[in-house]
C-alpha cells in the first residue's frame, strides 16, 4: 500500500510504502515551530529508499549543520525533514498527506518546549 501528500499548490508531491513507516509522532520544538509556522507540527518517520519525490523537486534548506529541511520552490510549504540524529530515515509532516486522518501520533518529542498556551485540548471543541 502506499501513502502520498503534496504541497499546498500541488507542485511538488510524495509517496512512500505505508509498511516503510517507523513511527508518527508530533513536535513541540522551537525549530520545527519556526520552520512550519505552527505550535505543534506532526511528523511520519520513513525509512530511506521506501520513498520518492513526483512532480517539481523541491527546495532544501540546511537549517543547522546535519539537518536539511525540503520545502515546495513555489508555494513554500515544508514538507520534509532529515537529520545526522536520525540516520536512514525522512520525515514527513503529516498534514501535507492527502489522507491526514490516518495519522495517529503514538509520542510528543520536546515536549519541554511547547508554548505553554499549547493546552489547547482543554478548551471546548467547536466546529464552525
Amino acid at each position: 500500500m502506499e501513502t502520498t501528500g503534496r504541497c499546498l499548490c500541488g507542485a511538488t508531491r510524495f509517496a512512500f510504502a505505508t509498511e516503510a513507516v517507523l513511527w508518527q509522532g508530533l513536535c513541540t520544538c522551537e525549530s520545527c515551530r519556526r520552520a512550519s509556522g505552527a505550535p505543534v507540527v506532526g511528523w511520519i518517520g520513513v525509512t530511506n529508499g521506501a520513498w520518492r519525490w513526483e512532480g517539481a523537486p523541491p527546495g532544501r534548506y540546511s537549517s543547522r549543520p546535519g539537518v536539511e529541511r525540503c520545502f515546495c520552490t513555489r508555494c513554500g510549504a515544508p514538507l520534509t525533514y532529515a537529520s545526522a540524529d536520525h540516520p536512514g530515515e525522512t520525515h514527513f509532516l503529516a498534514a501535507q498527506l492527502d489522507d491526514p486522518m490516518g495519522f495517529v501520533p503514538d509520542h510528543t518529542d520536546h515536549s519541554d518546549e511547547a508554548l505553554p498556551w499549547l493546552a489547547a485540548h482543554h478548551l471546548p471543541q467547536e466546529t464552525p
